[in-house]
């Protein structure tokens, strides 16, 4: 059977007490490189007793928009939220899909500490693999059924003395029998290269209709299919957008499903492991800064499923016990110096925590030495430092690689001062981008505009001087279906507010929670064209 594997990578010279060295050498393959962890964002491999370590999988198709990829930031506000260790992506998409977009694309959804390997899929919607923990081995094992993606495999360095291979799937909706079919190739992969005392998962999205169908029977050769099975808080297994089919699976062997363990988030516990469904998660700020609308958003058709394990680990391992998370500030947040916040942080197996805030990405400044961590929370005077690149960091005030920092960056703010361009009653072309926006949007005046081809994409600009609503209306002379987001200044990776029905005005509110600039893109559902008039309004939008 064809093998596409990586290049040779340098043989391990021990276990994980040597991972610091090894890692200097390792590369996750692909497109991906596998650069050093600069820094442990958290450990959520902490150990529940001395010896043992806490590995949390993921299966994720969680793309969204119209583009099927992780530019519209729903999928990344779920990574962020729960946390995994190893996750099994499905159409790997991010930007233009370079080196560097999606080492930006990981950093943001997952840490700079952790590894990734994309199958070099020129085109179609690519498998991979995304770890905390070094990639040893990767590549691709081709899927013969499907014409955009094959089985993208790692070979993890976990801690303990076995190995973890996972294998990212995405088999086709075309009927039970092909399913089947890429099964059996997948299980003759796997007996061919993976050694039988290793650990193994198979995840992904398998396009399942039931747990009847044939390919779990042949997958049970190597993993095992058996319920209980994972659920949402609605205590339904079903993971496609309704919820009424299994399409997704975190199935791992024998060796590796005898230490399955409750996966655990803040003051909830899911005895056989979590679909993610942030419509139904509740308190939704257990998993921050996840929505409850992001599982539900456009053209989201899987929810992410999870599983924790308890793995022996060397006795020798060094096991952090504690865990960290930091709720607020957790990035697009717009603070004015010298004004006062609470930062606030949740935590398990630590006394006391140490909090520092950085202006720049790289320098970090001691806000406080040493708080009980029962607290919670801290009230904190803004410094008078500008900047659109803050961050907060929690750690153990004793024990500094038990850490969590702010997800993204979020502004410190000055005053807010007038914006002296000309309002605009018409689009001015090439605003396809923030940087490039049309603008000033008066509040209140009418800005017309049009989509010309399934490409384009028009920004605008609108300037507020007061925190409060805004009133975003978009009119659309015809029957075509054309979308809206809004973004802050300070964040333009993840929306604050958006409208995508099938309206026509398509309206909406949000609440702008800081002065200053904020833009709105507005797209084509499914490459819709025409034209179109945006009215942008509220008390504290910039007449």
């Amino acid at each position: 059977m064809p093998l596409r594997s990586s290049s040779p990578t340098p043989a391990r010279a021990g276990r994980w007490l040597l991972c610091s060295l090894l890692s200097l050498s390792l590369a996750a393959c692909g497109q991906g490189s596998a650069p050093q962890a600069k820094e442990a964002r958290e450990l959520s491999s902490q150990g529940e007793v001395l010896g043992e370590a806490r590995i949390r999988l993921m299966a994720a198709n969680i793309t969204s928009g119209n583009n099927q990829s992780y530019d519209p930031g729903h999928g990344i506000r779920i990574f962020q939220g729960t946390k995994p260790d190893v996750v099994m992506i499905q159409e790997f998409k991010y930007g233009t899909n370079s080196a560097v977009d999606l080492r930006a694309f990981v950093d943001t959804a997952f840490g700079s500490n952790f590894y990734y390997y994309r199958e070099p899929q020129s085109g179609g919607i690519p498998n991979g693999v995304i770890s905390r923990y070094p990639i040893l081995d990767a590549g691709e094992w081709e899927d013969s059924r499907a014409p955009d993606r094959d089985f993208a495999w790692a070979r993890l360095d976990i801690p303990g003395p076995k190995d973890l291979w996972v294998v990212s799937v995405h088999l086709l909706t075309a009927d039970s029998g092909t399913r089947n079919t890429e099964a059996k190739e997948l299980v003759g992969y796997i007996q061919q290269h993976v050694p039988a005392g290793d650990f193994l998962a198979i995840a992904g999205d398998y396009n399942t209709d039931n747990r009847s169908e044939s390919c779990f029977s042949t997958f049970s050769a190597v993993v095992s299919p058996s319920g209980p099975h994972p659920v949402a808080q609605d205590n339904k297994e079903g993971t496609n957008a309704s919820r009424a089919k299994p399409y997704d699976n975190v199935l791992v062997s024998n060796n590796l499903r005898a230490y399955q363990t409750a996966t655990v988030i803040g003051a909830s516990s899911f005895s056989a492991g979590l679909v993610v469904d942030t419509r139904v998660y509740s308190p939704i700020e257990e998993i921050a800064p996840a929505q409850s609308g992001d599982s539900g958003s456009s053209n989201m058709q899987h929810m992410a499923v999870i599983k924790d394990f308890l793995v022996p680990a060397d006795d020798t391992t060094p096991v952090p016990t504690g865990r960290l998370t930091v709720v607020v500030p957790n990035g697009g947040e717009s603070w004015s110096a010298g004004s006062t916040h609470s930062i606030a942080w949740t935590a398990s197996e630590t006394s006391h925590v140490k909090l520092e805030y950085t202006t720049d990405g790289s320098t970090w400044n001691v806000i406080s030495e040493s708080i009980p961590a029962a607290e919670g929370g801290y009230t904190w005077q803004v410094p008078a430092s500008a900047t659109t690149k803050a961050r907060v960091r929690v750690s153990d005030a004793s024990a500094a690689a038990v850490a969590d920092t702010s997800d993204a960056d979020f502004a410190i703010t000055s005053t807010s001062p007038q914006d002296t361009r000309a309002t605009i009653t018409q689009e001015t072309e090439g605003n396809n981008s923030a940087a490039t926006a049309s603008g000033r949007v008066g509040a209140d005046k009418n800005v017309s505009g049009a989509l010309s081809t399934s490409a384009d994409v028009d920004w605008f600009a609108f300037n507020v001087t007061t925190a409060g609503s805004v009133k975003v209306m978009l009119s659309m002379p015809g029957a075509q279906d054309l979308d809206w987001s809004v973004y802050s200044a300070s964040d333009l990776l993840f929306s604050a507010a958006s409208s995508a029905t099938m309206s026509n005005p398509e309206v909406g509110t949000f609440s702008a929670s800081a002065p200053g600039i904020y833009y709105v893109k507005v797209v084509g559902y499914a490459g819709a064209t025409g034209g179109y008039t945006l009215n942008v309004s509220g008390a504290g939008v910039q007449p």
